[in-house]
């Protein structure tokens, strides 16, 4: 991906530039699991995606329902309020996801079909939690709901199964940096046709949220040509176009299955240490990050340090109120097995360095011992 973002700059008005975006649009469209949706590159991370969704399709004052369960979830309620929308925030423990059963309730009590969206973190980076987007769509079809389905899937579209169509996802937003395995700067969005109506009758409302730069219309008028209305990121498209071709050439399912082992061999590694994932039971683990509990009386931040100093590892910080108290070790993207293993080696250090009785090696032996047995391409 960085050899093919090594491009001389091109002008992104000539006739030959569609020849690169079109096929984009189209293959983006893969990693959504969808066919039917319309997809907008914004340069931008994932919180500017955020903001697109809400701004095109929502009116100051309405009604959304949000399940806050960590630091992402909080910070898209966040936004929404601070847009000017009437957030119902159902309050998760942290370490717990999204729960469809509490969704559905609220969806029912809501006669007037005032709630006019749905969000929800598909997976919590900072509590290592994967909620099920299925589930939640079975939900709002049991209460008979209309009420759009929004989904953050910046740490997991591109490496845990995702199904748009399916699961009728009307704005689906990723980000580059994870499982697209791109450099942080090029934010994603598919859209489905519900939603582009409800894009559509925001115009002329005198209560529509403002937006220029992330508005829909302007893409729906150059995309179809192979242009955008605002000068794009030419490194990160080329980018993309080789972060598809690879997870293609790997073929999704194999690209899900080596995630799903690789965080089975990280969650081997932890409790072979004797410690605790935040994620609260089995049923909440993300494939593509485990935030780890330091033991009590143990500054979490210490351990993030010390790897980074002496070790020259990057373990992710815990945030909001599991800062200090959690370490996050990634697992998403273009890895194998020895990167992992090494991952898990540098964290045992430090865990052992700032005095957590840990045997040292148990946490490398029971991930590489588990790694053995489950290969990561499928037979």
């Amino acid at each position: 991906m960085m050899r093919a973002m090594m491009v001389q700059s091109e002008d992104h008005r000539s006739v030959d530039f569609p020849s690169l975006t079109k096929p984009l649009f189209e293959d983006t469209k893969k990693v959504f699991g969808s066919t039917e949706g319309t997809i907008f590159l914004f340069p931008a991370s994932g919180t500017g995606i955020w903001e697109s969704a809400l701004s095109n399709t929502l009116a100051r004052g309405d009604k959304v329902l949000a399940a806050r369960f960590g630091q992402f979830s909080h910070l898209w309620i966040d936004m929404a309020q601070r847009l000017g929308l009437d957030v119902v925030v159902q309050e998760e423990e942290w370490g717990t996801g999204a729960k469809p059963e509490k969704i559905e309730e609220a969806l029912r009590a809501d006669k007037n079909h005032e709630i006019k969206a749905v969000m929800v973190v598909h997976n919590e980076t900072a509590t290592g939690v994967t909620s099920n987007i299925g589930a939640v769509r079975k939900a709002i079809d049991a209460a008979g709901h209309p009420a759009l389905l929004f989904v953050d899937g910046v740490s997991s579209i591109g490496s845990l199964p995702f199904k748009a169509d399916e699961w009728k996802v009307d704005c689906a937003i990723a980000g580059s940096q994870k499982g697209l395995m791109l450099p942080a700067g090029l934010g994603v969005i598919c859209v489905s046709q519900k939603a582009l109506k409800a894009a559509e009758g925001q115009s002329g409302r005198n209560d529509r949220l403002a937006r220029v730069y992330f508005d829909w219309e302007d893409q729906k008028k150059q995309n179809p040509t192979g242009y955008f209305p605002y000068t794009p990121p030419l490194p990160l498209l080329y980018g993309l176009r080789e972060a598809l071709a690879c997870l293609f050439e790997e073929g999704l399912e194999n690209v899900y299955h080596r995630h799903a082992v690789l965080g089975e061999a990280t969650r081997q590694a932890v409790a072979a240490w004797g410690l605790k994932t935040c994620a609260k039971s089995p049923e909440w683990n993300s494939d593509t990050v485990t935030a780890i509990l330091a033991p009590e009386g143990v500054d979490a931040a210490k351990i993030i340090k010390h790897a980074y100093v002496r070790y020259n590892l990057a373990l992710g910080a815990g945030l909001s109120q599991v800062a200090g108290k959690v370490f996050r070790i990634g697992h998403v993207g273009d890895l194998n097995e020895l990167s992992l293993l090494g991952a898990i080696a540098g964290a045992e250090m430090s865990l052992i360095d700032n005095g957590v009785k840990v045997t040292p090696g148990s946490g490398v032996a029971a991930a590489s011992s588990y790694l053995r047995e489950n290969p990561l391409a499928k037979a």
